[in-house]
C-alpha cells in the first residue's frame, strides 16, 4: 500500500463514567488495555491503543469519564479528556442504553461545538427490551439530525466490526503516527499498575478503590520471570486495614488475582509483592499527582 493512500488518525473514545469506553476500545483494539469493571470513573489516565493494519493505523484514546471534578485528581482527569479532544480527528461518543439522554446533551453540546467528527454510539445494546433502543436512537435524531448514530455491545462485541469499518472510512490520509509494532504509548510498568489497580476495583467497595492508587516501585524483567514491587496507596489508616483484611487475608486475595493478570499480559511468570502505605489527601496534592503521573 503506498504512503497517498495510507489512512491514519487519533480517535477519542469519551462518555460518561461507566457508559463502557474502556470495554469498546479493548474490544477494537484487540487487547486488555484499559480497567474493565463495573464500577464507574476508573479510568484516570488517558491511555492509548495503537491498531495498525496495511492499509491504516488508528490511535485510540480511552480517556476518564466526564465529570464535575471536585478536587485536584479529577481536573487531572478532566485535563486527558481536553488534550484527547484538542488532537483527535473524529471522536467517538459512547452513550450507556440504561442512561437517561438528558444527562448527556449538555456535554455532548460541548463536544459538537469542538467542530471535530462525532460518531455517536449507543452502547450495552445486549440489555435492551421492547422499544429503549429504539426509542433512544428517535430522541437523538430529533434533537441532532445531523448525527450519525450505531449502536453496539461492546461486551458481547456486537456491531464492533461495523463501527470499526466506519472508523477506518473516517480516517484521514495520513502516514503512520508510530511504528507498524507499537500497541500503546505507555510503558509496562504503568500496566501493571494498572491490572493490581483493577483487583482492588473488584474486590473492594464503597470508597476504598477511588481512594487507592497503585505504586509500581520495582520491575525486573529477567529471561523467564518478572519481578515486581507493588505499592498500594490509600489516604486513611482505616482504608490500609480494610485493604489488608483480617489476617491479611484481603491483600493476599488481591495479590493472587493480580498475579494471575500479570502473567497472562506479559506472556511470563510474575513475582509480586504488595505493601500498603497510607498518604493523607494524595489526590488533592500536587506533588502526588505529579508523582503518579496525573500532572507534568
Amino acid at each position: 500500500m503506498s504512503e497517498t493512500n495510507f489512512k491514519s488518525g487519533f480517535v477519542s473514545i469519551i462518555g460518561k463514567p461507566n457508559a463502557g469506553k474502556s470495554t469498546l476500545m479493548n474490544a477494537l483494539v484487540g487487547d486488555h488495555l484499559s480497567i474493565i469493571t463495573s464500577k464507574a470513573q476508573t479510568t484516570r489516565h488517558r491511555i492509548m491503543g495503537v491498531l495498525t493494519g496495511d492499509d491504516f493505523q488508528i490511535v485510540y484514546s480511552d480517556t476518564p469519564g466526564l465529570l464535575k471534578p471536585q478536587y485536584s485528581l479529577q481536573k487531572s482527569m478532566m485535563s486527558f479528556v481536553s488534550s484527547s479532544l484538542e488532537d483527535a480527528d473524529l471522536v467517538v461518543y459512547v452513550v450507556d442504553l440504561m442512561e437517561k439522554q438528558d444527562e448527556e446533551e449538555e456535554i455532548l453540546e460541548r463536544v459538537i461545538s469542538n467542530g471535530t467528527p462525532i460518531l455517536f454510539v449507543i452502547n450495552k445494546v445486549d440489555l435492551n427490551k421492547g422499544s429503549r433502543l429504539k426509542d433512544k436512537i428517535d430522541y437523538w435524531e430529533l434533537i441532532h439530525p445531523d448525527l450519525e448514530i450505531l449502536s453496539v455491545s461492546a461486551l458481547n462485541n456486537e456491531n464492533v466490526d461495523t463501527l470499526f469499518t466506519r472508523i477506518k472510512e473516517l480516517l484521514p490520509v495520513h502516514p503512520p503516527y508510530f511504528p507498524h509494532d507499537t500497541l500503546t504509548d505507555k510503558p509496562e510498568k504503568f500496566f501493571a499498575s494498572e491490572i493490581v489497580r483493577e483487583a482492588i476495583f473488584k474486590n473492594y467497595k464503597q470508597e476504598v478503590p477511588y481512594s487507592s492508587e497503585v505504586d509500581v516501585t520495582e520491575f525486573k524483567e529477567e529471561e523467564d520471570i518478572i519481578r515486581m514491587r507493588a505499592e498500594i496507596i490509600v489516604e486513611r489508616k482505616s482504608q490500609k486495614a480494610i485493604i489488608i483484611g483480617k489476617g491479611g487475608e484481603a491483600i493476599k486475595k488481591v495479590g493472587t488475582e493480580s498475579r494471575l493478570q500479570l502473567e497472562k499480559f506479559f506472556g511470563k511468570k510474575v513475582f509480586l509483592e504488595t505493601f500498603v502505605k497510607v498518604e493523607a489527601d494524595w489526590r488533592k496534592k500536587e506533588k502526588s499527582l505529579k508523582r503518579f503521573g496525573y500532572k507534568n
